[in-house]
């Protein structure tokens, strides 16, 4: 792999470098969010975003997760996804020993109700209690299954989740190192809250055409600068990290 932005730092990288280029700062808190998508923009192919990962995309989708205190997630993207929460194997382990962390990161997800059962493998299958973040118009059934299929419920904002209350629920329970591995909605969401500090976008070789969406949806916000941290290139794969304003 090779680093090519900052240009005056252009070099090969091993994965040791690569790792350290991925830590989260030590901050009270910091949101990354972790998008793929092809060359012409195609977040999905084929309703999945998995056709579009490469090798590349997948060692730092891994460090991302690896040195997250918790992964963010939104329910449809977990459920088409079949997302089941962080299963670490011996590398993983040992990496987030060394930097102090759980062996296990909690998943949170965003839900208003309608797109997670509460047999949902994110809730069923995590090998710890997952995160159910939702708001008050969901019905209290809806979230009383979550509970008993084993889920931790905050409830946050009251018609639709409140994405800043929820944050902050989490940085409370001394998860402040966030990582999101989308969808569209959540991050345009997150977006529209100036809660994302970083984005870590992939651009995969593949030109797909078709009616892919976006990176992020939602309704429009004004634009975001964004500051180019890092740029990574290996096999045709182009690795961008991407930081908000204040940061």
């Amino acid at each position: 792999m090779h680093l090519i932005w900052p240009a005056e730092h252009a070099r090969p990288i091993d994965d040791d470098e690569l790792e350290r280029l991925y830590t989260y700062p030590d901050r009270e808190r910091w949101l990354a969010v972790n998008f793929v998508a092809s060359a012409d923009g195609a977040v999905e192919v084929g309703g999945l975003a998995r056709p579009l990962s490469t090798p590349s995309d997948r060692k730092v989708l891994r460090l991302g997760s690896d040195l997250a205190d918790v992964l963010l997630i939104g329910a449809t993207t977990a459920m088409v996804e079949g997302f089941r929460g962080v299963h670490p194997d011996r590398r993983t382990l040992d990496r987030r020993r060394r930097h102090g962390l759980a062996d296990v990161p909690p998943t949170a997800v965003v839900s208003t109700g309608r797109s997670l059962p509460p047999d949902a493998p994110v809730i069923t299958r995590a090998r710890v209690p997952t995160t159910v973040l939702t708001c008050a118009s969901v019905p209290e059934p809806t979230r009383r299954a979550w509970q008993e299929a084993g889920a931790d419920v905050v409830v946050a904002g009251e018609d639709t989740v409140d994405l800043a209350a929820a944050v902050t629920a989490l940085n409370r329970r001394g998860l402040r190192r966030i990582y999101c591995e989308g969808g569209p909605h959540l991050f345009g969401a997150l977006t529209a809250a100036g809660l994302v500090d970083e984005l870590r976008l992939t651009v995969s070789p593949l030109l797909t055409a078709g009616p892919a969406g976006r990176i992020a949806t939602g309704p429009p916000t004004p634009p975001t600068g964004l500051r180019l941290a890092t740029a990574l290139a290996e096999d045709d794969t182009l690795l961008l990290r991407y930081l908000t304003p204040s940061r």
